[in-house]
């Protein structure tokens, strides 16, 4: 029993049903209600320090491009590379060393001097410091790619109840998982994985345990459709501050990319405002701004919409994976902030692993969802 149909929930029960398992998928929802269809569409190493997000993200690269090859554009996959740009010696200086620790774990990453960034992107602002190329980084429709990893898992005999909101998990005598009452009934499975996303944490604690997974409100402006004028996922340096930074307060950093329909989506912001759904003009208007700086020839382009969602935050920016010591048969993939739809695959494998109760690729334990202790009783 998987709960949440946003990507992750869709790769978890892509691989459960591959490998067998009798799987059913519960959201209160649409197919991709939630975070994912306020996604991007990221699949970056770019901007992860090594350690166990990045190897996560490595992993699911390649399972991306596998699941690309069986579903072809149908997800508009992009394997287009990321850019990371510096406008002066200081950033370029951070972004060597940051490179040079990735490159030991596996990362491609490329020095690219000032005066080369045009061969990359003819349109970036001129006098930039230089940059680095990450040839890894690529790009999927988030809610497409979560429909047809769902389409695909229902051909593997798994079952969608959407619209379906969970009110429950029930347990045996003993405490381990027994299934889970809806607002429709009950359904029963020996093993629930919580995919909830933002709302992780409500779910965890349907089991009685404590997730403390918060949401990070984040807005993407999508400007008229345009020829190809950005090539690349091309953000600046400081977004990869952004992304580690656990402050509440508001953060922005330009992050700029093309898609295949034509119009350029521009993030990135965070902060954490609980589930305020608020327009932010001054949220939008720094996120114009900062494109315009790097690609100056945005300024006059039209934004035809802005759209918000909430990162599923936990306090160390890990993802909670795997399954939970305190309940026999809950599970959980969830927690994952912005880097959900790139770490979807590699969740949904390694939960499939420990469904079958083979070993998993990746040691699980710096996901464990009972690490917390310290943060909650702080």
């Amino acid at each position: 029993m998987v709960i949440g149909a946003g990507v992750v929930g869709a790769a978890c029960a892509y691989y459960a049903a591959l490998a067998g398992l009798a799987v059913a998928v519960v959201d209160r929802g649409p197919v991709a209600g939630g975070t994912t269809g306020a996604g991007e569409g990221n699949l970056l190493v770019s901007d992860k320090e090594p350690g166990p997000e990045l190897e996560l993200a490595l992993f699911s690269t390649r399972l991306w491009r596998e699941i690309a090859e069986e579903l072809g554009e149908r997800i508009e996959y992009e394997p287009k590379g990321g850019l990371v740009v510096a406008s002066g010696e200081a950033g370029m200086d951070a972004l060597r060393t940051f490179a040079v620790s990735q490159r030991t774990a596996g990362v491609q990453a490329e020095e690219v001097p000032g005066g080369r960034l045009h061969e990359l992107e003819p349109h970036l602002a001129p006098g930039l410091a230089g940059g680095f190329h990450y040839p890894q980084d690529a790009q999927v429709q988030p809610a497409l790619a979560a429909a047809h990893l769902l389409s695909a898992a229902r051909r593997a005999g798994a079952v969608l109840h959407l619209g379906e909101t969970v009110t429950g998990i029930r347990t045996r005598p003993d405490g381990a998982v027994l299934g889970v009452t809806t607002d429709r009934g009950s359904l029963d499975a020996p093993a629930v994985v919580n995919a909830a996303g933002t709302w992780g944490g409500e779910v965890a604690a349907l089991a009685g345990v404590d997730l403390p997974v918060l949401p990070r409100r984040g807005f993407v402006l999508v400007t008229e459709p345009l020829p190809r004028i950005v090539r690349h996922k091309v953000y600046a340096a400081d977004y990869v501050a952004d992304v580690a930074s656990g402050s509440a307060a508001l953060q922005t950093s330009a992050v700029v990319e093309g898609t295949p329909a034509g119009p350029v989506l521009i993030g990135a912001s965070r902060e954490r405002v609980g589930f305020d759904r608020t327009l932010s003009v001054e949220v939008l208007h720094r996120l114009a701004a900062q494109a315009a700086a790097l690609f100056p020839v945005l300024a006059d382009v039209a934004v035809q919409r802005a759209y918000r969602g909430f990162r599923p935050y936990l306090p160390d920016h890990l993802p909670a994976i795997g399954a939970d010591p305190r309940v026999p048969g809950l599970h959980h993939a969830c927690g994952h902030e912005g880097a959900g739809i790139g770490l979807a695959p590699a969740t949904g494998l390694l939960i499939s692993r420990q469904l079958t109760q083979k070993q998993p690729e990746l040691d699980l334990t710096p996901f464990r969802a009972d690490r917390f202790a310290a943060f909650t009783a702080s």
